[in-house]
């Protein structure tokens, strides 16, 4: 266990076999510690169901998307018939606070072992950074949460704790960020661990979502432009030349990717490009093509003419050849879907291969995204900037199309709004632009609207109550400090 190599941290976590007390106390233990933390990083994969993920169920709330395949609860998400027992609601919440108490766990004990002060620092960054990581997500999926900073022993008032104001918890989010911050990480990270670069950046992206809905911290827009320039400035994530590097094995870590959930073959793999491919269209290698998330015809419309991310095999596909599962081959012959997938998540590596299981880093952070945060931050907390155009125009130019220049502060904030849609489509920022924003992209009319009672390609107008997810009903029913959001 104090083997600190850097696929440590795609393992399984094993301390259950251990007591705290005596586990934390060398600097291997620490390590181990932290290595077992990262597997919380894969959360939004989380396996609910068949052909059901929490990304995908996220996209499905994002109101641009359909599922093609066999679930149940996919298609509860489209219909918005819902309830709190649904398993995708307790399988973040679970794992999140189970993360949480790992993290809580580490940050209490980790101080006390006589280690290497620099790997000391750098190990309680990495906590810190997945603690806020993990709130982060709880506190916008939930609104206000239980707010645990130490570990759950026994008896006691953290055993059935109520739910914390959010305003404390991101209190809390920032204060670790800025920890995390300032804990000597490096610059850059290319094995997949948490990188200053990385800190810096979910810090910009807290600052924009506490800028917008429900918080409103008007002043939080200028920080979160600060903090994203910080990265920018560096000139650390170079955009990739080529889309396929956003989802082949050889550019993991590489490039714009400034943090990803890591998998490899034979140690951790999740399933990823099975779930985009259409129901049974049988051009891979994949003992199931589920079909659970397929981008809608308008959505995929909705891209400007001559965008080069809508061509065929850039982020979408309308066809490809068959496969022969018996021979481990690819026919002649060509399926035609009658509708696009996302080629974005199409791992060549596996799905042309059944002996090789699908191992596609999951993203959490790349570039364009940060450089779109700096430009919307900055129009919002003064004017668009030449710099603000740059960023954007950069993202532009990658995908062939004209740049952007002398915009009202309205009509810039709208493009890079919709810059964010298609250049992070369907990468789990969606819904969360949606709640900050209250906006929804009508791609129809090409503009944007009050989300509530908007109604999208798919399923019935926007419910208010779906701004947040229901607390699981099990978490209620066990503890009685907790209340219920409106609406569930």
């Amino acid at each position: 266990m104090a083997v600190t190599s850097c696929d440590d941290f795609l393992g399984v976590d094993s301390r259950s076999q251990i007591r705290p007390d005596d586990y934390y106390s060398t600097a291997g233990q620490a390590q181990a510690a932290v290595n077992g933390l990262y597997n919380n990083l894969r959360i939004v994969q989380n396996d609910t169901g068949y052909g059901e993920r929490i990304w995908v169920t996220l996209e499905l709330m994002a109101l641009h998307a359909t599922t093609l395949g066999q679930s149940f609860n996919n298609n509860q998400f489209i219909n918005q018939s819902i309830d709190p027992a649904n398993p995708s609601f307790s399988s973040v919440w679970n794992t999140a606070y189970n993360g949480i108490g790992a993290a809580n766990l580490a940050i209490t004990r980790i101080p006390a072992i006589d280690m290497d002060e620099t790997q000391k620092t750098q190990l309680l960054g990495q906590a810190y950074f997945i603690r806020a990581y993990l709130y982060n997500l709880l506190v916008r999926l939930y609104g206000d949460v239980p707010l645990l900073t130490e570990p759950v022993n026994g008896p006691g008032p953290n055993l059935y704790p109520s739910r914390s104001p959010k305003a404390d918890v991101y209190n809390l989010i920032i204060s670790d960020l800025q920890t995390a911050e300032a804990a000597g990480l490096p610059v850059v990270d290319r094995t997949g661990r948490i990188s200053q670069s990385a800190v810096k950046a979910l810090l910009a992206d807290v600052y924009l979502t506490t800028a917008g809905f429900p918080m409103q911290i008007k002043e939080n827009y200028q920080k979160a432009a600060d903090k994203a320039a910080e990265v920018i400035d560096a000139g650390s994530y170079p955009l990739f030349a080529n889309y396929i590097s956003l989802h082949n094995n050889t550019d993991k870590n590489q490039g714009e990717f400034i943090l990803q959930a890591q998998y490899a073959n034979g140690i951790a793999t999740n399933a990823i490009s099975p779930l985009i491919v259409p129901y049974n269209v049988g051009i891979s290698a994949y003992g199931d093509e589920y079909g659970s998330l397929i981008p809608t015809e308008e959505f995929y419309n909705s891209y400007e003419a001559g965008d080069l991310r809508a061509q065929e095999q850039q982020f979408y596909f309308s066809e490809y050849r068959a496969f022969d599962r018996s021979t481990n081959q690819q026919k002649t012959n060509i399926v035609k879907f009658n509708r696009h997938a996302l080629y974005k998540y199409f791992h060549l590596e596996s799905a042309l291969n059944r002996n090789y299981n699908c191992d596609e880093n999951w993203t959490l952070i790349r570039m364009p995204e940060v450089m779109l945060i700096y430009a919307e931050a900055i129009n919002e907390a003064s004017a668009a900037t030449p710099k603000a155009y740059e960023q954007i125009n950069k993202i532009r130019a990658r995908a062939k199309l004209p740049a952007l220049s002398g915009l009202s502060q309205d009509a810039f904030r709208q493009a890079v709004w919709k810059e964010r849609y298609h250049e992070l489509a369907y990468e789990n920022k969606a819904y969360f632009d949606i709640q900050r924003t209250r906006k929804a992209y009508d791609v129809k009319n090409n503009t944007f609207v009050n989300v509530i009672g908007f109604k999208g390609e798919v399923g019935p107008a926007f419910q208010e109550k779906y701004l947040l997810w229901g607390i699981p009903s099990t978490e209620i029913n066990n503890n009685k400090e907790l209340t219920q959001n409106p609406g569930w």
